[in-house]
């Protein structure tokens, strides 16, 4: 019994830790519809995040490519495309990285932090900012 329970508690413990982990699968949110567009994976690399788009929702975006992006990205198709780069972790947030929006190529400083089990993805350009919520997917 007692081997049970010492089992158990590592097991939750490990849940839990989890559950406060910002790597995975995320569901991303359009801002002004209130849709579900993509999922994007964020992994860890070479002691760095990242986030790269997996799935887009929308069958007649999915060819897309990322013509208003800037430097390697150009012309990458967006299906693939590592949006997030060089993130690291920093506290209770991920910093110091960028993120690029594929439908303008506009990169912007990011900070990504879990808020009510969504992730807080939040984008800046100096002082003015953007927030998006994205949801885990299971």
């Amino acid at each position: 019994m007692k081997k049970n329970s010492i089992v158990l508690i590592i097991l939750l413990f490990g849940l839990s830790l989890n559950a406060q982990d910002i790597l995975g699968k995320w569901k991303t949110i359009d801002d002004e519809t209130g849709e579900a567009k993509s999922i994007v994976n964020i992994y860890e690399k070479d002691g760095k995040v990242y986030g790269k788009i997996i799935e887009i929702f929308n069958e007649s975006k999915r060819d897309n490519l990322c013509v208003k992006c800037k430097g390697d990205d150009y012309n990458k198709p967006v299906l693939g495309l590592e949006i997030i780069k060089n993130m690291t972790k920093d506290g209770k947030y991920y910093k110091n990285g960028t993120i690029v929006d594929p439908q303008n190529g506009k990169q912007y400083d990011l900070r990504l932090g879990l808020s009510d089990n969504k992730l807080q993805v939040r984008g800046y350009i100096g002082f003015f900012y953007s927030t998006q919520y994205w949801v885990r997917v299971q």
